[in-house]
C-alpha cells in the first residue's frame, strides 16, 4: 500500500534506526569514558587468540576501544552504515550484527597473531559494509544495488586499505572476517519478495 501511511511507516523506521544507532554510539563513548577513568581496566576485555578463557570476550570486544582516537575513527562509519542497514527492519539488523560480532570475534580468536589484544567496532563496520554491498544484488532490489554502489564509492578505498596485511597495529584479520560475515549475513537474512512488499504496508 502506498500513500501517506506508507510514508509515515518509512519515517518511523528511519526514526527508530536513528535512535538505535545514536544509542549504540553513545554506549561506546560511555564505555571508553569508563575505561579511561579506571586506568584502562576495560582494555583487557579485548580478544587474545587461542586462549580458552578469552572466549568470554568475543562479544564485549566489539564494544571497546583503545582510546578516543580509535573510537572517533569508528564512530561515523558505524553510525552511517548501521543506520542504512537498520532501515529495512530492526529485527533483521540485530540478527545481522549479532552474526557479525560473534563470527568476527571467534575468527580473531582463531587466526590473529599470538600475544595480540584485539578490540573495536571496526569488525562490525566491515561486516555492515559487506552486508550493504551485496544485499541489494542478493534480493534483486534496484535501490539496494544503488545503495551498495554508493557505499562502495564512498568507503571502498578505506575498506581495501583496512584489509592490507602490511598495516601495523591494525587487525586486518578482524576486518576480513567481519567483511565475510557481513556478506554471509546478506544471504542468510535476505528478504523474500513478499517481505519487501510488506514493508510498504502501514
Amino acid at each position: 500500500m502506498s500513500g501517506p501511511q506508507a510514508e509515515w511507516s518509512q519515517g518511523d523506521r528511519a526514526l527508530a534506526a536513528g535512535k538505535l544507532m545514536l544509542a549504540w554510539v553513545a554506549l561506546l563513548w560511555l564505555l571508553e569514558v569508563v575505561d579511561v577513568a579506571t586506568g584502562h581496566a576495560l582494555d583487557g576485555s579485548g580478544v587474545t587468540p587461542r586462549d580458552p578463557s578469552e572466549l568470554v570476550d568475543v562479544v564485549p570486544s566489539a564494544f571497546l576501544h583503545f582510546g578516543f582516537a580509535h573510537l572517533a575513527a569508528n564512530t561515523v562509519p558505524l553510525l552511517v552504515l548501521g543506520f542504512l542497514a537498520a532501515l529495512a527492519g530492526l529485527r533483521r539488523f540485530l540478527l545481522v550484527c549479532a552474526l557479525i560480532i560473534v563470527v568476527d570475534g571467534l575468527g580473531v580468536w582463531l587466526i590473529a597473531p599470538a600475544h595480540t589484544n584485539t578490540a573495536g567496532a571496526s569488525g562490525v563496520i566491515f561486516g555492515l559494509f559487506g552486508f550493504l554491498l551485496v544485499s541489494g544484488f542478493v534480493e534483486r532490489r534496484a535501490l539496494g544495488v544503488l545503495a551498495g554502489v554508493l557505499i562502495a564509492a564512498v568507503w571502498g578505498g578505506s575498506i581495501l586499505t583496512g584489509l592490507a596485511p602490511t598495516q601495523t597495529g591494525v587487525s586486518w584479520q578482524g576486518h576480513l572476517i567481519g567483511l565475510l560475515a557481513g556478506v554471509a549475513a546478506a544471504f542468510l537474512f535476505r528478504r523474500r519478495p513478499e517481505q519487501s512488499r510488506a514493508l510498504t504496508a502501514p
